[in-house]
């Protein structure tokens, strides 16, 4: 019985041992997985914020060897002579990157990062970031990179109270703003520091970002695989913006998985395993799932197929036959199915000069003025201008009589007529000219009665023809009266 109880005794010390053990691997494993949840927490645009500039997606233009971003982020230290790091001003719409290449300029070593908020932080609290910094290089050399997102919001007092530190290095200033620097940072600030332009993502730097969080641990780890209509409703929607673009996928994934657990699919997933590790089949995230969650109905159209030609036709016909409603919704559609706008602004233009034409001469500029508005100001407040446009021409009167007069003189000229220049009309500005009788009889327009003269101007075989017959429509009313009596004056009838 004592051999029994002593090796039971061994036995519950060795049990309790082993349970100890046990313990402590569960706590760690508990903390483990309390951190990952609490990582979890956090915004999927957080999570997937790039930890290096190869990480970045786009801005390529701006981190090719060499380029001032990559001296920021590689360190003090990787200049390895006399030059040393710069601040930049970065400029760019929103979600183009300019936080994230503030914190991986950041990680670099022997750095040290603060970041003030231009709507909360005073002039005190910018001095008292430069002396720190001061502290920090001449004592414990660390350099201070110094964010300031949002940097037109700054007084010029706030600027102008950085100009010290900036200057003598004491920090590495990089500024965002989606403001013309310009028009909102003081001179001296934006001579003493680089200013890099950001452009707006495209459609395949948005793409991969979608496909890495899908399939990065630190984003949804493979859960949810995305179906190629997801992924383009998504691309669509993002306009160019990462943050958007991950916002959308995150709230879009959870719809997809809710759904999932609800039906019982989840649960088959977790306990089924593959030849990976054990991870089971992802949820297929659809376009209804990002319907859902973002409440915006994938548009159907393709633009490289019929749809991008049938929509852009039924457009036109729309304004032609002056059914405003339906030209904007035509319009509308293209819009929000992600179609270049400087195609439909071209459309537009050819539209003012070949429906409206002479009816309403102003249609033509209101084009031509919109398609270069939409240039300068993108999209999406693009949109707005263009739909002025669309109202414009839709609304006008209708003339085609330009279109049908410059068809019809091309088809005499394919068919041959209209031979020679008259005489009187030839170049007569060089030598030898008027021995030809170049300029002969020729009569001045304007020593004319309202400057009109009767004289010959086609060619002999064309004399009295008509290209050109306006309409009764809008302006062209005046025109035809006026047409009358030129050609009545000019014919000599």
């Amino acid at each position: 019985m004592e051999d029994l109880f002593g090796l039971e005794s061994v036995d519950d010390g060795g049990v309790d041992r082993v349970r100890e053990v046990e313990s402590g691997s569960r706590g760690r494993e508990d903390r483990a997985e309390r951190a990952r949840r609490e990582a979890q927490r956090s915004p999927l645009a957080v999570r997937m914020r790039p930890r290096s500039l190869d990480e970045v997606v786009g801005q390529q233009h701006l981190l090719g060897p060499g380029s001032p971003l990559r001296q920021l982020a590689a360190g003090a230290e990787a200049s390895g002579g006399p030059t040393g790091p710069s601040s930049v001003i970065l400029w760019g719409p929103p979600g183009t990157g300019k936080t994230t290449l503030a914190h991986v300029i950041a990680r670099g070593p022997g750095r040290k990062f603060v970041e003030l908020s231009a709507i909360t932080a005073g002039v005190k609290d910018v001095r008292r970031v430069m002396d720190e910094a001061l502290t920090a290089r001449d004592l414990h050399r660390i350099t201070t990179v110094l964010f300031l997102d949002e940097i037109h919001r700054f007084t010029k007092a706030q600027q102008d109270a950085l100009l010290p530190g900036v200057e003598n290095r004491w920090v590495v200033l990089v500024a965002a703003t989606t403001e013309n620097p310009s028009f909102s940072v003081v001179s001296p600030l934006l001579s003493r520091s680089l200013l890099l332009t950001l452009q707006p993502l495209t459609e395949d730097d948005i793409r991969g970002l979608l496909e890495r969080a899908v399939e990065d641990p630190r984003g949804l780890g493979g859960a949810v695989a995305l179906s190629e209509e997801a992924s383009e409703h998504l691309v669509r929607l993002a306009g160019g913006d990462a943050r958007r673009a991950l916002t959308a996928l995150e709230a879009a994934a959870a719809v997809a998985l809710d759904e999932a657990a609800r039906e019982g699919q989840v649960g088959e997933r977790e306990g089924a395993h593959d030849d990976e590790g054990g991870r089971g089949a992802p949820v297929t995230l659809e376009v209804r799932h990002t319907e859902k969650a973002l409440d915006v109905h994938a548009v159907r159209y393709d633009r490289q197929g019929d749809m991008h030609y049938d929509v852009i036709s039924a457009f036109i016909k729309s304004i032609r036959g002056s059914d405003v409603d339906a030209a904007l919704h035509y319009l509308a559609k293209m819009v929000e199915a992600g179609e270049d706008p400087r195609f439909i602004a071209r459309r537009i233009i050819i539209s003012a000069a070949e429906d409206i034409g002479m009816a309403d001469p102003t249609a033509l500029q209101t084009a031509v003025a919109a398609a270069q508005a939409v240039q300068l100001i993108g999209m999406p407040e693009g949109r707005i201008v263009l739909a002025e446009a669309v109202v414009h021409l839709a609304t006008a009167p209708k003339s085609n009589a330009s279109y049908m007069g410059i068809n019809a003189a091309i088809a005499d000229v394919r068919a041959g007529r209209g031979v020679g220049v008259p005489a009187h009309l030839r170049d007569a500005h060089y030598a030898g000219a008027q021995r030809l009788g170049h300029g002969a009889g020729y009569v001045y327009s304007h020593d004319a009665p309202h400057s009109v003269a009767t004289q010959q101007y086609p060619p002999d075989d064309l004399v009295g023809k008509d290209y050109y017959v306006p309409s009764a429509n809008g302006a062209e009313r005046d025109i035809a009266a006026r047409l009358e009596r030129l050609r009545s004056i000019v014919r000599g009838s």
